[in-house]
């Protein structure tokens, strides 16, 4: 779990969004708006003058840097800082490939405001934040992937024992 209070950047490129986005999380308990940033490179800008937050929520659909290549300079070069997005789409791709690099969590735009809490607490706490879509992409992700796997029979019949046992 993080300390007290919690350090969070706001990057999204619609300032209105963001300032809404700031009261609310201003009046969570835990919680602090350490800066604000209109871009993926006015985020790396920032976190290179070593100001550095434990969480990002950030947008993936900005100009000059978009959140896709902000996330991938955030893993390479601040793996501990956690990100969870936000977005106003449920795009499986996007959703896929941040799942892949590492994103802790994933929020739609329109979410309810204790969802946003709630995603702060468990990143927080080191775990994972995802919602049901996001649960559903992978799923449909890993069945798609399954297909392609070609099992012998006695590898069959050792998950369908496995199976059997589980549910026992």
């Amino acid at each position: 779990m993080l300390k007290e209070p919690i350090q969070i950047a706001l990057v999204d490129d619609h300032k209105l969004f963001r300032s809404g986005m700031a009261a609310l999380v201003s009046n969570f308990k835990r919680y602090n708006i350490l800066f604000e940033a209109a871009n993926g490179q006015e985020l790396i800008d920032t976190i290179s003058k070593g100001i550095v937050p434990d969480i990002i929520l950030l947008d993936i659909s900005m100009p000059v840097m978009d959140g896709v290549e902000a996330a991938q300079v955030l893993r390479a070069k601040y793996p501990g800082v956690r990100v969870i997005i936000l977005s106003m789409f449920e795009d499986a791709e996007k959703v896929l490939l941040m799942v892949k690099m590492g994103v802790k969590g994933y929020l739609l735009k329109d979410s309810e405001p204790y969802e946003v809490e709630e995603a702060l607490l468990k990143v927080s706490q080191g775990e994972l934040y995802y919602p049901e879509f996001v649960t559903r992409h992978l799923i449909t992700n890993f069945n798609s992937k399954l297909e392609n796997i070609k099992l012998n029979p006695r590898e069959i019949e050792f998950l369908l024992s496995y199976r059997h046992r589980a549910y026992l």
